[in-house]
């Protein structure tokens, strides 16, 4: 009896020895502001991301006939609709892109429905 408890005890702990090996080093391999894995902790330029319940940015300038794209950093479902009806992504889960090229100069407020204390704002010039 003896035995088969010593042996079931060294089979638990080599079990969470290799678990906690997983955790660390699966922790280091991502950035810790980038859920996704994306290798930087800032949106880069044209580019706003959904993280932590808000758009970062959350004001992006940019000159007419740029297009801006919108990446979900978290890993719950967001979108981004114009309030004035210009664009309007749909349901974007974790991971999901969506692009829009602004055309005319004019200042576009959004928001993402599924969560109305989101908002943010391209203005093109």
């Amino acid at each position: 009896m003896k035995k088969v408890l010593l042996t079931k005890s060294r089979s638990a702990l080599s079990l969470g020895i290799m678990l906690t090996i997983l955790i660390v080093s699966n922790s280091c391999s991502k950035s810790s502001t980038d859920p996704t894995g994306g290798g930087t902790d800032q949106p880069g330029a044209n580019e706003v991301w959904m993280q932590g319940m808000a758009f970062n940015p959350l004001t992006i300038t940019v000159p007419v006939g740029t297009t801006v794209k919108w990446t979900n950093k978290d890993s719950f479902t967001h979108n981004v609709t114009s309030a004035t009806a210009v664009f309007s992504s749909g349901a974007m889960g974790g991971g999901a892109t969506f692009s829009f090229q602004f055309t005319t100069a004019g200042t576009y407020p959004y928001t993402c429905t599924l969560h109305p204390g989101m908002a943010g704002t391209v203005i093109v010039q």
